[in-house]
């Protein structure tokens, strides 16, 4: 009887976090266009800050909080219907890297609301930076989700670290030029 169950909340605990994936990629890199739109000269500043302060608030609103609600409540599913996952230490480090995420969703709502009030001194660079952030989260958590207690940590850090320092290489490599 739960097998179901399981399944029915697996694919949706996915889809809510494809969701939550692409929705963070997609507002992060708004900010980017609204930082650098907060550079240009009237009218177009006033235009163009507008115009992204109110996709960045569709995007947050309509596809972000339902797909963090859906992910989150659709995992917890998953944890009642196995219960000792709570006893193993991939699913503690698993549930850290998302609160973790979850965090850095929150972070970008405020994010947001500097931009729109032009409040920000961070430039465009600097929002290419953050938008690699969810990458670097969403690699850990997949990893743990499918090794699960067969992870090695210092091979799961160890290759985080690596990626993210390859990525802060690109990011500066790309704002070179």
């Amino acid at each position: 009887m739960i097998e179901p169950w399981y399944s029915i909340s697996k694919a949706l605990h996915l889809i809510g976090m494809v969701a939550w994936m692409a929705g963070l990629f997609y507002l992060v890199r708004i900010m980017v266009y609204h930082a650098t739109a907060l550079q240009a000269s009237e009218p177009d500043r006033s235009v163009l800050c507008r115009q992204y302060s109110l996709m960045a608030w569709k995007v947050y609103k309509i596809i972000l909080q339902p797909a963090v609600i859906i992910t989150w409540s659709f995992g917890v599913v998953l944890l009642c219907l196995n219960p000792g996952w709570m006893q193993q230490g991939w699913m503690h480090t698993k549930l850290g890297f998302i609160i973790l995420l979850t965090g850095y969703t929150h972070f970008c709502k405020g994010q947001i609301r500097r931009l729109e009030k032009g409040e920000t001194a961070h430039s465009h660079i600097y929002y290419r930076a953050l938008n690699e952030v969810p990458t670097i989260l969403m690699t850990a958590i997949i990893f743990l989700a499918v090794f699960k207690s067969q992870i090695r940590y210092e091979i799961l850090f160890g290759g985080l670290l690596v990626f993210s320092a390859l990525i802060i290489w690109g990011v500066r490599k790309a704002n070179r030029k």
